[in-house]
């Protein structure tokens, strides 16, 4: 069986084969390690091998990570789970980046609660590309009007768009889920010039990474490929 850090090493070469393969630059595509229920050891076999990004879903189950690999001083945590309201004060502290917003209200508290840290919380707003009842995610018809009110809310930097499009889709009709977002992005960047951080695609998982990576994707988020097969939470 492969070790994580084999997995680090596989998943690196396909980002970086698919990055050339679409004519991009070298290093524009980082690497999401998706880390929800998997213990801390794994996290610091995958910081071994040099991977820094992780992605959780569960509070609680985070912060207790976060706390017991304090002393890995370069770690970068990114949340990537639904967000309640009652949660967000201990995201907009403890983590780096949160890829997760849909709505407005979510945006004001992590920038009220992000008050005092010495550098703005980076999130992506969610879409949800394909109108999944049972997926989070602001409309695409709608991402123009919270951008403009987001982009004006201190202590937090609007980075770009994250989407977790249908999987069951067809790869014809996933490549344009994936062109979706990625033209959603530049209409954000044409409408709103003076934002010079609207930079990030979050999109693409262990199964597409290729396609998110040849549509414009900049964080590909991955779990399976890196840790093997997910137990329940």
């Amino acid at each position: 069986m492969s070790s994580i850090a084999d997995n680090v090493g596989t998943v690196t070469r396909r980002i970086q084969k698919a990055t050339l393969n679409a004519g991009r630059e070298a290093g524009s595509v980082r690497l999401l390690a998706v880390s929800k229920t998997r213990p801390a050891s794994d996290i610091r076999a995958a910081h071994e091998a040099g991977q820094i990004a992780f992605g959780e879903n569960y509070l609680q189950e985070a912060l207790e990570k976060i706390d017991a690999l304090s002393d890995l001083a370069d770690l970068e945590w990114h949340f990537i789970g639904p967000i309640q309201s009652n949660k967000t004060r201990q995201i907009a502290q403890a983590f780096h980046w949160v890829h997760s917003v849909d709505r407005l209200k979510i945006a004001r508290r992590l920038s009220e609660q992000r008050e005092g840290a010495e550098t703005p919380l980076n999130i992506c707003l969610q879409v949800n590309l394909n109108e999944e009842a049972s997926k989070a995610g602001c409309l695409l018809a709608d991402v123009p009007g919270l951008a403009r009110e987001i982009l004006a809310l201190p202590n937090i930097c609007l980075r770009g768009l994250m989407a977790i499009p249908d999987p069951d889709q067809s790869e014809a009709d996933l490549k344009a889920s994936f062109q979706k977002l990625a033209d959603a992005l530049d209409n954000l960047r044409r409408d709103n010039p003076d934002a010079q951080s609207l930079d990030t695609l979050s999109m693409g998982m262990s199964g597409d990474l290729e396609i998110a990576i040849d549509a414009g994707a900049t964080w590909v988020r991955v779990g399976t490929a890196l840790f093997g097969a997910r137990a329940s939470p």
